[in-house]
This record gives structure tokens, C-alpha cells and sequence, in this order.
């Protein structure tokens, strides 16, 4: 099954742009008559025929339309410290959206060792993992934002923060929150949130999270938060 992403997509014809026929005739081996399929991001599943294999603009025909095709029944915005050496992030962005995941947002806290980073960048890897695991809904990637500024943003549903710091109860995801919800889950940088950072988000409606007793990366906690949240909503 070959895939392409075309989230601009409105018509029953599409072209593919030139990096993206090149790849369909030059490397694909792809021909007029192939089928192919598109996403465009949105939950559009699209079967395609092509009709001009041109290696700078391929022409398709669409001969199927899947609507919402494979949407899950929950939502799962993911809040990140971008890790020093961005092939973590990276690596977690392309297993999460193989995994199922709606939104991350990166988030500059006061341990963060990468306070920039390159969205574009990071896109690139999302959509390559879209394609490669089938799947018609492109995660939403924001621009980093500082800790304080991101609570300050409104989120209707289960929020939670992962933490490390021995100042109260926390509880497994298991315990917190039921399926089938909205989740906003905060994972901080390889040396934790500040016990600041932890109050000002429990006093904002966060739950305390515990992910065990083990000591893990900032890109495995979340992944192990992305899978905890997919098996619950299984």
C-alpha cells in the first residue's frame, strides 16, 4: 500500500507536488493506472488511481472517499520538554503517532535543555509516521511555549501532570481518569519539574501522575503515558 499525504486536498483530482511525484515515479516505480491511497490529515481516506505518471507532477483521479476513517474514541494532547538531543523527541513523535496521539505541544520549563526547536523539522518526522502506519489524522504540533504560559491555556478534560518529586499522593493513569475522555498530560525535562512547577500545575486542576518507581527518559515517560492512555481506551 503506497500513501501520500495531501492535506490540502478538496477535489475529486490532485496533483502531487514535485518531491512527492518523484518519489511515486522514480523510486515508487509507480506508473498511470497504479492505485494509490491519500490522507489528508483530517480523517480523509482516499483511494486514487494515478492518471499522468510526470516525475514533477503526478496527476490522480479519486475513486474513493473514506470519511473519519479508523477515529479513535478519545483525545490525547501530550505537553513535552524538548529533550537536549532532538532524535529523542524526535523518536518519541514518530512512535506516539504510530501509537495514537491528537496534539503535542512542546513545553519550555526551568530545567529544559533545548529551549528552541524546529517545528518544521519535527512535522516532517509526524507525517513520514502518518504514512507509514496508515493513519488519516495528522497530529497537531505547536510552537514551544514557556511552562507558566501554557497553563494559562483552557483545556476541557483529564489533566495530569508526571512528576518525580515525594510531596503528596500521585496515582497510575488507570486510577485518574476513565476511557473514552480528554486528556492533557505534562511530561517535564531529564531533571523533572521544579517543585514550583508541580504546585503552580496542581493549584491550575492537574493530577499528580506516577509512571512507577523507575527512573525514565523524558521521551520514554512520554511514550509509556501515550501507550498507557491507548491501552485504557482500547
Amino acid at each position: 500500500m503506497h500513501i501520500f499525504y495531501t492535506p490540502d486536498i478538496t477535489q475529486n483530482t490532485y496533483t502531487l507536488n514535485e518531491e512527492e511525484s518523484k518519489h511515486c515515479v522514480r523510486v515508487l516505480r509507480l506508473a498511470t493506472g497504479s492505485i494509490v491511497n491519500l490522507v489528508d490529515g483530517k480523517g480523509g481516506f482516499y483511494t486514487a488511481e494515478i492518471t499522468s505518471d510526470n516525475p514533477k507532477k503526478v496527476s490522480l483521479s479519486i475513486l474513493k472517499i473514506e470519511t473519519q476513517f479508523h477515529k479513535r474514541n478519545h483525545y490525547l494532547h501530550i505537553a513535552v520538554a524538548p529533550t537536549k538531543n532532538i532524535d529523542r523527541i524526535e523518536w518519541f513523535l514518530e512512535k506516539a503517532t504510530e501509537l495514537g496521539i491528537d496534539e503535542i505541544t512542546p513545553i519550555i520549563t526551568d530545567r529544559s535543555e533545548r529551549r528552541v526547536v524546529k517545528e518544521d523539522r519535527l512535522n516532517k518526522v509526524i507525517t513520514s509516521a502518518v504514512k507509514q502506519s496508515i493513519k488519516a489524522y495528522h497530529p497537531k504540533l505547536n510552537d514551544a511555549i514557556a511552562f507558566d504560559a501554557f497553563l494559562k491555556e483552557p483545556f476541557e478534560g483529564n489533566k495530569l501532570i508526571a512528576h518525580c518529586i515525594d510531596n503528596g499522593e500521585k496515582q497510575y493513569i488507570s486510577k485518574l481518569v476513565a476511557p473514552h475522555q480528554k486528556y492533557l498530560i505534562l511530561i517535564g525535562p531529564e531533571g523533572d519539574f521544579t517543585p514550583d512547577e508541580v504546585n503552580l500545575a496542581l493549584n491550575k486542576g492537574f493530577k499528580a501522575l506516577t509512571l512507577g518507581d523507575n527512573r525514565l527518559r523524558t521521551e520514554t515517560a512520554a511514550l509509556s503515558v501515550c501507550f498507557e492512555v491507548n491501552y485504557l481506551n482500547r
